[in-house]
């Protein structure tokens, strides 16, 4: 698998946050997309990004989290808009994994990253910031129901 570091800038996001189990129903998604769609804030000017803001291994399902995201523009009136949070998501080096397969295949992709890619690579994960998901189409309208997924995991150099 072909993993590349790269830095993303720093990036202010509209959210809306749900709590619930990873693999259940994600209804927040159509909210955020439907308030997306209303303010013109579409790929490709704008990405949807995914973000799992908890361990379930560490969590009860019940309660992990998870932010469904999309990027606005410099000087988006944010004063506006109730029915969404904002924040500003960290820049750094990112580790990018292409994922492209069946969504249930995506924590293969996260055990992946963190069980063979970096114990071998010359990074480690920084827990600081948290892992992105750019969700780059529908799955519903690929013709093999597969999810293509841009999936940036936070690293630093390894310290000796």
């Amino acid at each position: 698998m072909n993993i590349i570091v790269m830095e993303l800038p720093q990036t202010e996001v509209a959210f809306i946050r749900r709590a619930g189990s990873y693999f259940e129903l994600q209804d927040h998604w159509g909210d955020l997309i439907s308030w997306a769609n209303t303010n013109g804030l579409m790929p490709p000017k704008q990405s949807f990004i995914g973000i799992s803001l908890d361990n379930p291994e560490l969590v009860e399902s019940k309660d992990c989290r998870h932010d469904a995201c999309v990027t606005i523009p410099e000087g988006f009136d944010k004063e506006k808009h109730q029915k969404v949070k904002f924040r500003k998501l960290p820049g750094g080096n990112y580790a990018l994994y292409r994922f492209y397969d069946i969504p249930d295949k995506l924590n293969g992709a996260y055990q992946y990253m963190f069980g063979e890619w970096l114990p071998n690579s010359e990074y480690e994960p920084d827990y600081d910031r948290h892992n992105l998901e750019f969700n780059l189409n529908n799955p519903a309208e690929d013709e093999e129901g597969k999810c293509k997924v841009d999936l940036y995991v936070p690293v630093r150099k390894r310290i000796s």
